[in-house]
């Protein structure tokens, strides 16, 4: 299926048995996978559903809660164990293949639950596991399947090999493997998947970006698609628009899987930094120095090009931080609801929600001078050139919610994907700003389980929000 297929439904998404939740009103209907059907049952997400609904005096989100936040584990994962050790394979939702990306961002919220549910704690080894294997096969890659497929983007011209669902190059792609290496270690302590095969990751992932931050060349990577949509392929033959090594990395495509405008891809780079440094732990945790001071050499390197390349002054805001700018002085002022984002700096641990340049940025962001903040009769919030104009997307909200010091901003953000979910009881890609039911992808794992996870946040630091109707 192709991720801009249009849905403008409003059925119940995932739609299981028709009955009435246990201690909520019968309007809300069970929508959730029956147990039967379930890819996967953790007793402690079942466990903190449970608890959390308690502590929402609002029926519909704790009705939505409890259907978001479990819905990886429902529907998309995949476990099993090969030669002996756990290996798990994590679907998108409508798309039978594997991001690096979104497994990771799909199964981050349940990490703090693992000390209570080794089960759970195995099916997360498994992706941190299974995305060491797939970088292992082509780092420059994004999507995975799970063994040799066929790919309907077989016939780009890139180097597809049968295990690619698609190969677009996106830096985050090699961050958000190491960022759920570094959660899962650092919550559990085991450092059992850092074996050879990691550490192999690990140098291949600073050879990719090394290789991407083209001092010499243009590197080995090239993409174009024979499409009539311009963001699905690449300009400059496939090597991007021109950028100046200046020590920052190319990116070819966005989160979102849109080519960039300008290839220094700004949140991505933070990310970058970030997840080197958190490599780099690791691999000082492991005994292998060497791959640690490789990962911190490159790290400083990238950090000090932003510094330098990657605050620009806004004639309106001040001090920003540019969505893309490409090392010859010029510079998009734009964000894309998905993540890196530049609203997600501080929740990708990459800047500090107090810095100030960050909050000029979160306003220009959050304003009508980011060509993809839409706002209407349905709500606001950031979009993607992925869904067009007038779009809002669920995770944008999410995050809005996630990054913000302020109870009034959280609880907005709760009310509106209340109101936006389109008698659903899931969140979706996008929705229209003047209509929710006019939405993309009512099956989207990743949106859920973000959200689910906001509002754990939430229930765990604010709960007062939780206590009255929205």
């Amino acid at each position: 299926m192709n991720r801009r297929d249009f849905i403008q439904n409003t059925a119940l998404a995932g739609a299981g048995l028709m009955l009435p939740l246990s201690g909520m009103a019968a309007s809300f209907p069970e929508v959730r996978v029956p147990a039967s059907k379930r890819n996967f049952t953790s007793k402690a997400v079942e466990a903190t559903i449970q608890r959390v609904q308690k502590m929402i005096a609002d029926e519909e989100l704790a009705w939505l809660f409890g259907n978001c936040f479990p819905n990886t584990l429902d529907t998309t994962v995949h476990y099993s164990e090969k030669n002996g050790k756990p290996d798990t394979f994590v679907i998108t939702g409508d798309i039978d293949a594997m991001w690096l990306r979104d497994s990771t961002a799909q199964v981050w919220p349940y990490l703090s639950l693992v000390k209570d549910d080794e089960p759970l704690k195995k099916l997360i080894e498994g992706v941190v596991r299974r995305q060491t294997k797939c970088i292992l096969i082509d780092p420059y890659a994004n999507a995975f399947y799970n063994g040799p497929g066929h790919s309907e983007w077989y016939s780009d011209n890139t180097k597809m090999k049968p295990e690619l669902h698609e190969r677009k190059w996106e830096i985050d792609s090699l961050c958000y493997p190491i960022r759920l290496a570094y959660g899962y270690w650092k919550t559990t302590g085991d450092t059992s998947p850092f074996d050879n095969e990691w550490k192999q990751a690990i140098r291949l992932i600073v050879q990719t970006f090394k290789e991407q931050q083209r001092k010499e060349n243009r590197g080995p990577y090239s993409f174009t698609r024979k499409t009539a949509w311009a963001t699905d392929t690449v300009p400059g033959d496939g090597w991007g628009n021109p950028t100046k090594p200046v020590g920052l990395i190319t990116s070819i495509f966005r989160p979102s899987d849109d080519a960039t405008t300008f290839p220094f891809l700004v949140p991505s780079n933070f990310f970058a930094v970030a997840s080197l440094r958190q490599a780099a732990e690791i691999s000082q945790k492991i005994g292998d120095a060497a791959l640690a001071k490789e990962c911190k050499t490159l790290a400083d390197e990238v950090d000090q090009a932003l510094k330098k390349y990657a605050i620009v002054e806004h004639p309106k805001f001040g001090k920003v931080y540019p969505f893309e700018v490409d090392g010859f002085g010029n510079a998009l002022f734009m964000d894309d609801a998905n993540v890196p984002s530049l609203l997600a700096l501080p929740y990708l641990d990459s800047v500090s929600v107090k810095d100030p340049i960050y909050q000029n940025t979160r306003k220009l962001i959050l304003s009508d001078s980011n060509p993809y903040f839409a706002k209407g009769k349905a709500g606001e919030g950031i979009g993607s050139p992925h869904t067009l104009v007038d779009s809002i997307w669920p995770i944008a909200v999410t995050m809005r919610a996630l990054t913000s010091t302020s109870d009034t901003e959280i609880r907005d953000q709760l009310r509106q994907q209340k109101a936006t979910h389109a008698g659903t009881g899931f969140m979706h890609e996008s929705f229209n700003k003047d209509d929710a039911a006019k939405f993309t992808r009512k099956w989207f794992a990743w949106s859920n389980t973000l959200f689910g996870e906001m509002v754990l946040k939430v229930a765990n630091e604010r709960p007062a929000i939780l206590k009255g109707k929205l």
